[in-house]
């Protein structure tokens, strides 16, 4: 699990955050290239909002949001 201060969360951010990307580049790359699921479904949306419980996958780890 990641805690973030705030939720919604964009896409993009909780990668870099979360340690799944290393640059805001990078975590846009992954996007796109349709690397990324949320909640197992495969999500290209950069800007897409994340809420408390959502589960992040990109490179086979798995990371939760968490509020906190």
């Amino acid at each position: 699990m990641v805690r973030v201060r705030e939720v919604p969360i964009e896409l993009c951010q909780f990668l870099k955050f979360g340690g799944l990307a290393a640059t805001g580049g990078e975590a846009k790359s992954v996007i796109s290239a349709g690397q990324v699921l949320l909640n197992g479904v495969v999500e290209t949306q950069r800007g897409k909002k994340l809420r408390a419980g959502d589960k992040v996958t990109c490179d086979g780890q798995i990371i939760v949001v968490q509020v906190g």
